[in-house]
């Protein structure tokens, strides 16, 4: 080699290395983005994972499968239609004893130049015969995460050209990486999840305590429907009947079973759990039916509602039965707060507006006595509490709610009394 050359190769190495970096900050750049864009689903996350690891190692095809009690499940999977459709039918999950099992466990990489050259036990695999008819050379390269496996990633060439050692070197630092961004999406899924749950709970303890004002909103046109019913029959027994007035009854049989039908749905839509769902929400009206839901326990709270809802709102997007739980408890947190007044009014007012940039504000004030200054700042952590029988996680789950909105949530005392709580909520 002559010094020209040698000093040209000593040249390009740096080069080269930094070209390796940015491939590979760009493929976890890409996993990073995956992570972002998809919270509440893995798959896209899987896919990313897969896409960087194959392109970064120039690989011809790839498989992602992760460790679950049953086996290697396959969570991912690339390469051409044939090799993509038999794994997903032939493979979607294999034995922990299997040849893919069996490299897992060894928790190094496993790089096989030529996979037909493959001897012992490994023949008979059904894996292995499948996979030597589709690619030659092969990298295998477990996941863990505190020195537990929790995954496998293949990667393949369809000719026998090995992996370098830079290769396999690049590959193993993303795929720690990766790793690392899976563990951390894994535990905020869990962490979410546990918040749907805890959320629920408390829609379902806080519609427990409307119990009495359900029933009676429940009852009223059930009450007016039986006795529009009894009205019907007397006309019937007239002779001659009087058609018109039966037909005036029935009309109004029709109307008080849909305003049953409705009460009943609201609650339905409340208590029962399911997954988030963002869609384009009236926020006036989704406010509305929570409040006709509170409204016979603000009776019997002696509290006059008045509302001043804006005209026009921009538009948002949020998942309407979370919006509605902050609403419900804002509005019963309201209500008990002023159950313990005797002197003056006990008014609720409840107001939306429009705000720059483009977003709504919602406000809930009541005329209670008012948490004392010093708690003020404290009524959103989790367990804090200012009921002799509260859990103190009422305000803390809707403070989570309208931050994952994007929005804020925050309370501020009023003179002479009462607490005023306000929440926003960008525009779509």
């Amino acid at each position: 080699m002559t010094e020209g050359m040698h000093a040209g190769r000593v040249a390009s190495e740096p080069q080269d290395r930094v070209t390796e970096l940015i491939e590979q900050q760009t493929a976890i750049s890409e996993v990073l983005r995956a992570i972002a864009n998809s919270p509440h689903d893995l798959q896209p996350i899987f896919d990313a994972i897969l896409d960087s690891a194959t392109r970064l190692c120039r690989a011809d095809m790839g498989s992602l499968r992760l460790i679950e009690e049953g086996g290697l499940r396959l969570a991912a999977v690339r390469g051409d239609p044939l090799v993509v459709s038999q794994a997903r039918s032939s493979f979607p999950v294999l034995d922990k004893e299997s040849f893919l099992g069996r490299l897992a466990t060894s928790r190094s990489p496993t790089h096989i130049p030529d996979l037909t050259a493959l001897e012992g036990d490994h023949r008979d695999d059904l894996w292995v015969t499948a996979a030597k008819a589709r690619y030659r050379t092969a990298l295998f390269l477990p996941l863990l995460k505190d020195n537990e496996i929790v995954g496998l990633i293949s990667i393949g060439r369809k000719q026998v050209l090995p992996f370098t050692d830079k290769q396999i070197s690049l590959f193993r630092d993303f795929a720690a990486q990766a790793t690392i961004a899976l563990e951390i999406t894994r535990r905020e899924r869990q962490y979410r999840e546990a918040l749907m749950a805890l959320a629920h709970a408390n829609r379902v303890a806080t519609m427990g305590q409307l119990t009495a004002s359900i029933a009676h909103e429940i009852k009223q046109p059930v009450t007016a429907a039986r006795t529009f019913a009894a009205a019907a029959l007397r006309f019937l027994e007239k002779n001659p009947p009087e058609l018109a007035e039966v037909k005036a009854a029935l009309t109004c049989i029709v109307d008080q079973t849909a305003r049953t039908r409705d009460v009943v749905d609201r609650i339905g839509f409340l208590i029962k759990r399911t997954p988030p769902r963002k869609e384009v929400v009236d926020l006036n009206a989704a406010i509305l039916e929570v409040t006709a839901l509170t409204r016979s326990e603000a009776v019997k709270t002696g509290v006059t509602v008045a509302m001043q809802l804006a005209g026009e709102l921009p538009r948002i997007q949020c998942d309407r039965v979370q919006l509605q739980q902050v609403m419900l408890n804002l509005i019963v947190n309201a209500l008990q707060a002023m159950s313990s007044v005797e002197d003056g009014n006990r008014e609720l007012q409840i107001s939306t507006v429009s705000i720059e940039p483009k977003g709504v504000c919602v406000a809930v004030r009541d005329t209670g006595h008012g948490p004392h200054p010093e708690s003020l700042p404290r009524l959103f952590e989790p367990f804090y509490t200012t009921k002799p029988d509260g859990m103190g996680m009422g305000l803390s789950i809707c403070r989570s709610i309208i931050e994952a909105h994007a929005g804020r949530l925050w309370a501020t005392g009023c003179e002479p009394r009462g607490t005023l709580f306000q929440f926003t909520i960008p525009a779509d």
